[in-house]
Order: C-alpha cells, then structure tokens, then sequence
C-alpha cells in the first residue's frame, strides 16, 4: 500500500512549475502503478499548447475554470469544478486558465518518469527510462 499526501511532495523533485503552471506528482513510473498521477494548478489567464503524442491523459477538475480547445476541431468547452475530459486520441489541444486557477487531477497512460519536459509540440518523450 502507497500513502501519499500532497503536502510531502512540495518542494521535492516531484514538483515541477514555472510561473504559469504547478504539477505535483503523486505516483510516477518506478511507483509501480501501470499510470502516474498528479495534481496540477494552472494559472488564472494562462494559455498551454499541449500535445500528448506519446500518452493518453485524463483530467478532472476539482477547483477554479478555464476552457480547452481541441485544435483538431475547433471546438471550446467550458472547465469548472466537477468536469473531466480525457485526451483518448492523443488530443492536440490549448488549454486556458480562466477567471481562477485550475486544481487539475490528472492521470497519465503510459506513466510519466517525472523527468519529462515539453518539447517544441508540447509533447513529452514517450520513455526516459526512469524504472
């Protein structure tokens, strides 16, 4: 069994930010767990292009609002407090924060090493081989 709490992982290498984003990575690759899980706080009117080529990635939104425009169709949909959207077909997307930041719950299939950075299409590398 795996007991996690949110505020032991603050300030560690599992959490990742710059200045319009925040993830905290709950349970990674070497966690054994056959997915990672996070929670992520977008910021109040920020803007990200994010392309999961690699990984499939559920989303549910537990606090604040913002939107996510699916750049293959076009199409807006509103995020607030209780909204999961899942990104099934490696979803290009833009997600923006709204009026509030966004608390995201977030789950990644394959999951992620904790290593992973954005490359130029806001992807990550399918495996850095964290084990």
């Amino acid at each position: 069994m795996k007991i996690v709490k949110v505020q032991d992982i603050i300030g560690t290498e599992r959490e990742v930010s710059d200045k319009q984003w925040t993830s905290r990575r709950l349970l990674l690759k070497k966690d054994g767990m056959g997915f990672s899980f996070h929670e992520t706080i977008i910021k109040a009117g920020s803007e990200h292009t994010f392309w999961y080529k690699h990984h499939l990635e559920a989303v549910y939104c537990v606090a604040g609002n913002g939107r996510i425009k699916d750049l293959a169709t076009g199409e807006v949909h509103e995020i607030t407090d209780g909204t999961l959207y899942a990104l099934d077909n490696h979803d290009k997307h833009t997600l923006y924060g709204g009026t509030e930041d966004m608390r995201l719950i977030c789950a990644f299939n394959p999951p992620v090493t904790g290593q992973e950075v954005h490359d130029e299409d806001g992807a990550y590398l399918s495996d850095t081989s964290d084990n």
